[in-house]
């Protein structure tokens, strides 16, 4: 039996699949990872490192450059990105009522644009921005942090202060009800698959240990730290492993 095949008979025999996902899920609609030889990581935006740029302190101090990268290097300057077979295998999982949840390290809208419901996104969200002035706290969609950039490329409410991206920085907590979900969906689930995520970010890589499952599936080009516990353990590119996913 080949990996795939062994994937297919894993999915076919669970009820309650959760699916862990990362950078690598998104890539093949065209949006840069982090830590590969071509991700974001391995860049330098102006002198600086993103992991920089991507933190509190940055959004604090240098919000001109932060969302100079925002804008260039997260939303891709607009530019319209569809979701993958990835996206499409799960949301067809999901519909079919075999996927409970996808818990995404990813701050895309890809997932949803596919047509999944419930996701989990434990680094917050590119969908949504708001105020930060304490008392406004309007909210705006992606489209108005364009149209409301002032001449420092910084977008403005309506009441003269910054919106804020709903994302989750460096230095900042992670969304409490997207992690208290995510761990509820991982004590229910059977079968859990964890794809295109080195597994090193925490604290979210610790979601791993909720899980009471009997088949854990790891879907990555590189090895993880938890590829010794898997009951199976795929180094392929993971679009080419869904394409071959029949869903039933």
């Amino acid at each position: 039996m080949t990996d795939i095949e062994q994937l297919q008979k894993f999915i076919d025999e669970s009820q309650n699949i959760v699916f862990f996902g990362g950078a690598g899920v998104s890539t093949a609609s065209g949006i840069p990872d982090f830590r590969s030889p071509n991700g974001l990581y391995a860049q330098n935006y102006g002198n600086r490192k993103p992991e920089y740029i991507l933190s509190s302190t940055c959004w604090k101090n240098e919000r001109e450059l932060f969302y100079k990268f925002y804008f260039d290097k997260i939303l891709m300057n607009g530019q319209k990105i569809e979701p993958n077979i990835i996206h499409k295998k799960l949301a067809e999982l999901e519909a079919i009522g075999k996927l409970k949840a996808i818990i995404t390290q990813n701050i895309d809208t890809l997932h949803q644009d596919a047509g999944s419901k419930n996701v989990y996104q434990v680094h917050g969200t590119t969908l949504t921005n708001h105020c930060i002035r304490q008392g406004c706290n309007k909210e705006y969609s992606i489209r108005d942090l364009f149209e409301r950039k002032n001449e420092d490329g910084i977008p403005v409410c309506d009441c003269g202060s910054v919106i804020k991206p709903d994302v989750t920085l460096y230095e900042e907590q992670l969304p409490s009800d997207a992690w208290e979900n995510s761990v509820k969906a991982l004590k229910n689930a059977d079968m859990l698959i964890i794809a295109g995520t080195s597994l090193v970010v925490y604290p979210a890589a610790s979601l791993l240990n909720y899980f009471r499952g009997d088949k854990l599936v790891i879907l990555n080009l590189q090895e993880t730290e938890a590829d010794s516990m898997a009951d199976l353990v795929i180094h392929k590119d993971m679009k080419d492993v869904f394409e071959k996913i029949i869903v039933r």
